[in-house]
């Protein structure tokens, strides 16, 4: 043997070559073998020189017109060329001389995919399949798995992993796929039983564990996922992914600090990803421990510098602290980028209104209900706004257009009829309380809420009574 094999092949494949140019130059003795020429064809085809690829095949099967498989290398030359139909009639060709090569029936596969023929393509695998068994099943499987995505026959193509997993419990790439595809088609309860079936056949299968976890977490059965997922991180403690999913089942059981522990493993195993420092910016929030959520929020950021919800989270720590100034910063950042998103101007209103800086309150929230003229969130604030600042006749007018925008919400009832009290007309007030209370009368709270004042009014009082009497009744 050659100390130097790959120079040996070169210097085989440089002969080759010189003796085919002989050969197509007509020169004597300018035989080559059969396997030469398969090399040959492979040389031009990895060179991306297809016509030249076609040109030696043409050769090869004027010399060999019984070997299927340079036939097979012809085919598959002319599909790159896009002779459709010149393929089809060599791949028959090659089919009565050999027909238990699975290449033939992945390049009529080709053909037909390509002419757009896909069902025509199914039936072909669907039939060679039958005739075939171990590796080249597989082979084959996978190809019609393809087929099928490729028309969209989605739940077809869960049927393929399927029957490849339970031929063989430990292909990867099956493993890989149907975890995709079983979230895809909803499949959660027949990917469970399949990946039950394998863990107990193959208990330290990482990934079979894994799609266990993940079927389970599809149906939202949170504690059994876990379960799996413990068992994939047990067999292999880099599984990242592992850990991203473990993390978020957690997260949805509100089990925050195991949530965080496995995310920041997630961390050290894998590039850093804006995604698992939201997701551990989000426990730390819903902790109540905004100086960390807010680190955790700030490196989201850093990595993705385009995202104008990090700044938005990242203000509603500071408002939790009541630290408006510094949440009023970081939304600013956040309109920048998106000027009139709701949520932002929300904010921004609701933080100026604190500090008592309403004319710039009254802006936002104003910018909230031309955007959302349906939203009671904009006009509930926008009318507390108004109410602080001592604007009642506003608050009059602002609560008649939202009752029209919001077809009558009860709500604005009792606004307008706090508003009404606050500029005297005491009497037009008892009218728009009463209408409130027929229609709502769990919303007294609020209308009490932004005014506890307004019980020293005896005839407020009595309203209220009577309408709790009624209920007692």
């Amino acid at each position: 043997m050659s100390k130097y094999p790959y120079r040996q092949d070169r210097e085989e494949l440089k002969a080759l070559l010189i003796q085919y140019e002989n050969l197509k130059a007509g020169k004597p003795n300018s035989f080559i073998e059969e396997d030469g020429f398969e090399l040959i064809i492979d040389h031009l085809d990895e060179k991306e020189q297809y016509k030249q690829a076609l040109e030696a095949a043409e050769y090869a099967t004027e010399q060999y017109p019984y070997s299927s498989t340079l036939l097979l290398q012809k085919a598959n030359q002319l599909i790159i060329l896009r002779h459709y139909q010149a393929a089809l009639s060599t791949l028959e060709k090659a089919e009565l001389l050999d027909s238990n090569e699975t290449s033939l029936y992945i390049l009529k596969t080709d053909v037909y995919l390509a002419l757009d023929m896909q069902e025509k393509a199914a039936e072909v695998l669907e039939t060679a399949i039958i005739n075939f068994e171990g590796d080249e099943k597989l082979d084959l499987l996978f190809e019609l798995a393809d087929v099928y995505d490729d028309y969209e026959n989605f739940e077809k193509v869960f049927d393929c992993l399927i029957m490849i997993l339970r031929q063989d419990p430990n292909n990867e790439e099956a493993l890989y796929k149907i975890c995709f595809w079983t979230d895809f088609t909803g499949r959660n309860e027949e990917s469970i039983r399949l990946h039950q079936g394998i863990v107990e056949e193959y208990p330290f299968n990482e990934l079979a564990w894994f799609n266990l976890g993940a079927a389970y977490q599809g149906i939202k059965l949170h504690e059994k996922a876990i379960e799996a997922y413990l068992y994939a991180v047990a067999i292999d403690e880099k599984f990242d992914y592992a850990y991203r999913n473990l993390g978020d089942a957690y997260l949805r059981l509100r089990k925050y600090k195991d949530a965080i522990e496995v995310l920041e493993k997630v961390l050290e195993l894998a590039r850093p990803e804006y995604v698992i420092y939201e997701a551990i910016g989000h426990c730390y929030d819903k902790m109540a421990n905004f100086a960390q959520a807010r680190f955790n929020y700030k490196k989201a950021s850093h990595l993705n510098q385009e995202d104008s919800q990090m700044h938005y989270k990242i203000a509603g720590t500071y408002m939790n602290e009541g630290s408006w100034q510094n949440a009023i910063k970081s939304l600013q950042i956040a309109a920048r980028m998106h000027k009139m998103q709701p949520e932002y101007n929300l904010a921004l209103g609701q933080c100026y209104m604190q500090l008592n800086n309403f004319d710039e309150a009254i802006t936002y929230f104003g910018n909230v209900v031309r955007v959302r003229p349906k939203n009671l969130n904009g006009w509930t604030e926008l009318l507390k706004c108004l109410h602080l600042a001592g604007l009642y006749e506003d608050g009059i007018e602002y609560s008649q257009f939202a009752l029209e925008q919001t077809e009558g919400k009860p709500i604005f009832l009792f606004y307008k009829s706090m508003f009404l009290y606050a500029n005297g007309k005491f009497k037009e007030a008892l009218v728009y309380l009463e209408n409130g209370m027929a229609q709502s009368p769990k919303l007294i709270k609020k209308f009490i809420e932004i005014n506890p004042a307004i019980l020293q009014h005896q005839q407020v009082v009595d309203i209220i009574a009577r309408y709790k009497k009624k209920k007692s009744l």
